[in-house]
C-alpha cells in the first residue's frame, strides 16, 4: 500500500485477574480466564507484529504498564463506551489507514490484516465479520482525515450481540465496504474448545 503508513490497533483490556472474559469466567473460572485472555493477548501481539504496518496496543484501563507484553507503542482507550473507544485511534492516530482487532480470535493471522489493508486501498471501511453477529476487525481507510468532531461511527451499536456488524454497517451507508472471513472470538467454554 503506497502512502502515509498503515497502522494496526490491538484493541484490549489489561490482562488482570477478575477484570477480562467475564461470560467465559462465569463457565471456566477466573484463573482460566485470564490465563487464556493474557496468552492470547501476548500471542497476538507477536503474531501480528509486522515491519509493513505500525503496531499500537490499546489498553484498558489507561494507567496499566504492559510490561514485558509489550514494548512497542502505546494508546490509552480513554474514557466512554466501547463504541467511544473504539473510535478513538481512527480519529487520533497519525495520517494512514487505521484497522482495529481484538486479541481473542485464536484464527487471526497476518494474512488477515494484510488483506484488510489491501481491501482500504479500494474501500473505505472493512470488516472482518464474526460468527456471533459482531466483527473481530474494523478498519477505515481516514481519506480524507477523519475530523475530530465528526459523530462516532460506533454510536448507535448494540454491543455483545447479533446485531452489532449490522448497526455498524448502518452507520456507514452510501460508503464502499469490504467484508473478509468469517472468524469466531472466545467468549465462553464452547468456544474456548
Amino acid at each position: 500500500m503506497n502512502g502515509p503508513q498503515p497502522h494496526l490497533v490491538v484493541f484490549a483490556k489489561a490482562p488482570r485477574l477478575g477484570a477480562v472474559k467475564s461470560r467465559l469466567a462465569r463457565q471456566v473460572g477466573a484463573v482460566a480466564a485470564w490465563r487464556f485472555y493474557r496468552n492470547s493477548l501476548a500471542q497476538t501481539l507477536r503474531r501480528l507484529d509486522d515491519r509493513r504496518w505500525r503496531t499500537w496496543l490499546c489498553l484498558t484501563p489507561d494507567t496499566f504498564a504492559p510490561g514485558p507484553l509489550w514494548s512497542g507503542d502505546r494508546l490509552a482507550q480513554g474514557g466512554g463506551d466501547l463504541g467511544a473507544r473504539m473510535a478513538r485511534p481512527f480519529v487520533n492516530l497519525p495520517p494512514g489507514p487505521v484497522v482495529l482487532v481484538g486479541c481473542d480470535i485464536p484464527a487471526l493471522e497476518r494474512r488477515h490484516v494484510s488483506t484488510a489493508f489491501a481491501a482500504l486501498g479500494r474501500h473505505q471501511a472493512v470488516f472482518g465479520p464474526a460468527r456471533d453477529g459482531g466483527f473481530w476487525l474494523v478498519g477505515l481507510r481516514r481519506r480524507p482525515a477523519l475530523p475530530r468532531h465528526r459523530p462516532g461511527l460506533f454510536t448507535a451499536v448494540r454491543w455483545s450481540g447479533p446485531q452489532a456488524l449490522a448497526d455498524t454497517l448502518d452507520g456507514l451507508r452510501n460508503q464502499p465496504v469490504a467484508l473478509l472471513e468469517i472468524l469466531a472470538d472466545v467468549d465462553n467454554a464452547v468456544d474456548l474448545k
